[in-house]
């Protein structure tokens, strides 16, 4: 439940939702949000609200002690696996085909359901391998 409405809030939303591909830390944001005097303190604050409304989904990466943040409460991102790269840190939503399949199978197969809104699968997507490709090349 939102208690009130900041202007910092409301800076922040602005910035999580422009960028709900990626997961950010709280430094990351806080420099982004540097020139509206918003401080990693109220960054901080104003995720953990976030992140109890549903919100927000903290990420820890593997190998990483830091936590990262990404905006989940676009439409896009309701009810959807991600996928995210581990060299760029960029994230995608998976298929809907694909993501359905892998969830009906797991279900039946497994007897195992997902949880759609923090399930997220860690590789390396197509831009990266690619890179990866010609430098070998």
């Amino acid at each position: 439940m939102q208690k009130y409405k900041t202007r910092q809030r409301r800076v922040l939303l602005d910035y999580l939702a422009a960028h709900a591909d990626e997961e950010l830390s709280a430094r990351q944001i806080e420099s982004a949000l540097r020139e509206f005097d918003i401080s990693l303190s109220a960054v901080y604050r104003n995720l953990s609200a976030l992140e109890s409304e549903g919100k927000v989904r903290r990420v820890s990466k593997s190998g990483s002690r830091e936590v990262y943040y990404q905006y989940t409460d676009c439409m896009s991102c309701k009810d959807c696996l991600h996928l995210s790269c581990e060299k760029c840190g960029k994230t995608y939503h998976m298929n809907i085909p694909g993501m359905e399949m892998l969830i009906e199978n797991l279900a039946s197969s497994d007897e195992f359901a997902i949880d759609r809104k923090n399930t997220v699968l860690y590789g390396v997507c197509k831009s990266c391998q690619k890179e990866d490709k010609e430098k070998v090349s």
